[in-house]
């Protein structure tokens, strides 16, 4: 009797949902609580307190409805055959337009194509109330999603043809060139993004002279950061969150700031240890530890991928009588689910530690009262949850809840003391 796939896979998915419905009520309940932590009484004022737990308890109540959505409508379409039904399509769709039946790459396209139709379609009212009742109504909104998706439409296709010839050609070591391929796209991404694709969604303009300026460059100058470019990004036109970020290879550094921070923020100070933390990350070698991770994920995924590319049980559990490439890696996501899960908890711890040591970086450099102050004032301003669960944000959140660093930061200065 052939392993049923498809119904362990369907089983997983439902009980990684239960799960994680169970830490969303979790957090839900942390959001309802009425009163700030003690840790920032009399740092956040209740003001924002309040408008902080209306914003958290919308976006609470909208998840739970599209997260119900989402694991239905995945279940039925693995459940009643769906995506081989699609794929049977596709191939009518191009003898229909007169195009090469037996091309997976044209077919695969076509699929996909398919496929990302449907999910805008389906996923539409919900992208929609999101963007435009929820961030709208707590200030945030100016969203432009058509440029994404044309992005994806440009660069798609030719992503996926290079997947599909490298994992039909790849042969016993189809795993290093799906890396290699996939390493080489990063590096090319992480080149002309900033330059070619940032530029589409937003305006940068260099930071105007001045003491904070003159602050910053001070600050890269003192750690030997070779910052070449110091930009401020117009990210008000698109939404009233804030961020600062750095990119750029070797000695040809950047540091972009968003206009809102610096509305924000109006303590100059406070941007520079904002910044000082970036730098800490640059300098503890975070960013290349994170880079050199994600690679060696990458690798295994695809080194897991080849050991089941050829299981005809799999596919045929799926609906699929043939095994294309691209059904391939999907059947392959699906049944790594809880290794996901693991994983991704696993990097958020990771990921923590590395935002404690940033800001003990930060502080080190005498910016700890600085940072203190920014730290609060972003929280405040991006109406972060200032009451998290600790199951949930130990599962989830990826940067510590303001609580935990603030602590962090004050033992810091006890120790010195």
């Amino acid at each position: 009797m052939a392993f049923p796939y498809l119904e362990a896979v369907i089983g997983i998915m439902i009980l990684s949902y239960i799960f994680e419905s169970y830490l969303d009520l979790r957090q839900h309940a942390a959001h309802k609580l009425p009163n700030l932590p003690k840790t920032l009484e009399g740092v956040i004022s209740q003001e924002k307190f309040e408008k902080s737990r209306a914003y958290s308890l919308d976006k609470s109540y909208f998840h739970f409805v599209h997260e119900f959505f989402t694991i239905f409508t995945d279940c039925m379409i693995l459940y009643y055959g769906i995506l081989p039904w699609f794929w049977k399509k596709s191939a009518e769709f191009l003898l229909l337009v007169g195009l090469n039946v037996e091309s997976e790459i044209w077919q695969t396209l076509v699929f996909l194509a398919g496929l990302m139709i449907w999910s805008q379609i389906t996923d539409l009212p919900f992208s929609l109330y999101s963007t435009f009742v929820i961030e709208a109504r707590h200030g945030f909104n100016k969203l432009d999603m058509l440029k994404g998706i044309g992005l994806s439409i440009l660069l798609g296709p030719p992503i996926v043809s290079a997947l599909v010839v490298i994992g039909k050609k790849g042969g016993p070591y189809l795993a290093i060139y799906l890396w290699g391929f996939m390493f080489v796209l990063s590096i090319v991404m992480m080149t002309l993004y900033p330059i070619l694709i940032a530029p589409l969604f937003n305006k940068f303009t260099p930071l105007p002279e001045g003491e904070l300026r003159e602050g910053i460059e001070k600050l890269a100058s003192s750690l030997k950061f070779p910052l070449k470019r110091l930009y401020v990004v117009d990210g008000s036109t698109r939404s009233s969150h804030s961020n600062a970020y750095m990119y750029g290879f070797f000695n040809n550094k950047r540091i972009v700031l968003y206009d809102t921070l610096i509305q924000q923020c109006k303590n100059e100070e406070e941007i520079v240890a904002v910044i000082a933390h970036e730098l800490g990350h640059w300098k503890l070698n975070h960013t290349l530890y994170s880079f050199v991770a994600v690679q060696i994920i990458t690798f295994l995924q695809f080194g897991g991928y080849t050991l089941v590319r050829k299981l005809v049980g799999l596919f045929r559990s799926f609906g699929f009588d043939t095994q294309p490439v691209i059904i391939g890696l999907i059947i392959f996501q699906h049944t790594v689910i809880p290794l996901q899960h693991l994983l991704s908890f696993g990097i958020n711890l990771v990921s923590r530690s590395f935002e404690f040591q940033a800001d003990a970086f930060a502080k080190k450099l005498g910016y700890g009262a600085a940072l203190r102050a920014g730290l609060v004032k972003l929280q405040e301003e991006n109406l972060s949850a200032m009451n998290t669960d600790p199951w949930y944000s130990a599962y989830h959140y990826s940067h510590p809840p303001l609580v935990e660093r603030l602590a962090a930061i004050d033992e810091l200065e006890k120790k010195e003391d």
